[in-house]
């Protein structure tokens, strides 16, 4: 007959292993409070948003918008992206950013003519590569200096997919445009199109070519009359968009956009979460070309760690990453003393959180972890992002534009349960995107 006393002990010691193999192994299967749960409180994801008005304009509050014209050059891309800049500041500030340094300083092997798109632009940003001011690096003359220094330090950088047009408002309306691209088969301000109705200086596209010019919205009307467009519609609407043509383009660079137009709003990208440059001492990271491509384990739950060596006494107060997808959960774990694989099993609790659009974020640590000179350490980050197979943003060369890619300087690994890891430059080839910020101690 067992003894009371041991039923007690057997149960305490099935209890302790449970416990312990719940903390060792902690597989992705954190509740909901868990995840969410940030910087000592619980993040407040969602203001409580105002009804969104049914006219709004950005220059009504901002002021009037520089017009800037590309003339022949494939830079669309980067001037609607440094006036998106510009609107971010205004009306406090009145500053014009440049769309030279932005398409020539970039780390991808592309020349102005070649175009570029959003995630150029992202990579840009995101890794201090700029921006400049247009006074230090004036457009079109071909030059760009390799020695100037960003002014201004992007930290959160905002994507809508698939025409959120709700989410694309919001964000106009706080941070005073979004970027966005258009199907035209429109070459400048003097052609002509049968999708461009050059009196109500209207536009709309229902073919099925893809999107090949990026322009900026900056403001919409949803009582926009059908009667308008070109084409037949017969929903009314439209977004108020900046064009990069100059002032002899629509009525002095704005021109009209209708909701109905197949590429407006897809891959919008809001530029959310811009800071002095004194924010931060120092930038640790292997991914300049940025968001290339994407790794994971078939289910949007990975865990990926990038390995660092400080320069010198110095706390690390923040963590990069990239949200591949819209309501992406994240932990974050720093590892002080990694020695090998085997240190980043070694995690601790860590701290959670969510990024509701896809996007490009910087999460401060709710404690810094005091680095000495010489110390190698590991920023560990478990995610999970519903819609994707695929959550981890890496850098590879995957073509000629990224056929530059360096590899060499990263130490990036990845996970599919936490315990077993993998060398991402030695396995994949391509570095992981993720990014620490220090400073000085």
């Amino acid at each position: 007959m067992i003894k009371k006393a041991e039923i007690v002990l057997e149960i305490c010691l099935l209890c302790l292993t449970v416990w312990l193999a719940l903390h060792l192994i902690r597989k992705t299967d954190l509740s909901e409070d868990e995840m969410y749960e940030a910087g000592g409180q619980t993040e407040i994801l969602q203001e409580t948003a105002q009804a969104l008005p049914r006219y709004y304009d950005a220059r009504n509050e901002r002021g009037a918008f520089t017009v800037k014209d590309q003339g022949s050059l494939g830079t669309c891309w980067a001037l609607a992206a440094s006036s998106a800049l510009e609107a971010y500041f205004m009306p406090q500030e009145r500053l014009v950013f440049s769309a030279d340094h932005l398409s020539l300083q970039n780390h991808f092997a592309k020349e102005q003519n070649d175009g570029g798109d959003y995630t150029m632009v992202m990579a840009y940003l995101a890794g201090w590569q700029g921006p400049v001011l247009e006074a230090d690096d004036p457009y079109g003359d071909g030059e760009s200096a390799d020695t100037l220094m960003p002014v201004k330090h992007v930290q959160e950088m905002q994507m809508f997919k698939e025409k959120n047009y709700k989410a694309i408002k919001e964000a106009i309306r706080r941070y005073g445009s979004v970027q966005s691209s258009l199907y035209m088969d429109l070459q400048n301000a003097f052609s002509a199109s049968v999708y461009y109705n050059q009196i109500e200086h209207s536009y709309y596209y229902d073919g099925k070519e893809k999107a090949n010019h990026d322009i900026l919205i900056i403001g919409w009307d949803d009582d926009y009359p059908a009667s308008k467009f070109n084409r037949n519609t017969s929903r009314n609407g439209a977004f108020i968009c900046q064009n990069s043509w100059g002032e002899k383009f629509g009525d002095r660079g704005i021109f009209y956009v209708s909701y109905e137009d197949v590429n407006i709003g897809k891959n919008g990208i809001a530029y959310a979460g811009i800071e002095g440059t004194d924010n931060f001492d120092h930038l640790y990271q292997t991914d300049l070309c940025g968001w290339v491509g994407q790794l994971g384990y078939g289910d949007g739950v990975c865990y990926f760690a990038n390995v660092y060596e400080a320069s010198g006494a110095q706390s690390l107060e923040a963590v990069g990453f990239y949200a591949t997808e819209r309501n992406t959960r994240y932990r974050i774990y720093v590892v002080e003393d990694f020695r090998d694989e085997s240190s980043l099993y070694m995690r601790g609790r860590g701290q959670s959180g969510r990024m509701e659009e896809a996007g490009y974020y910087t999460v401060p640590l709710e404690q810094p972890v005091f680095l000495e000179a010489g110390q190698n350490y590991a920023v560990v980050v478990e995610i999970d992002t519903p819609g994707t197979q695929y959550p981890v943003a890496t850098e590879y060369a995957a073509d000629d534009a990224t056929k530059t890619v360096d590899i060499s300087d990263g130490r990036g690994y990845i996970s599919h349960d936490g315990i077993l890891w993998k060398c991402v430059e030695k396995e994949h080839q391509a570095n992981v995107c993720l990014k620490a910020y220090t400073n000085d101690r």
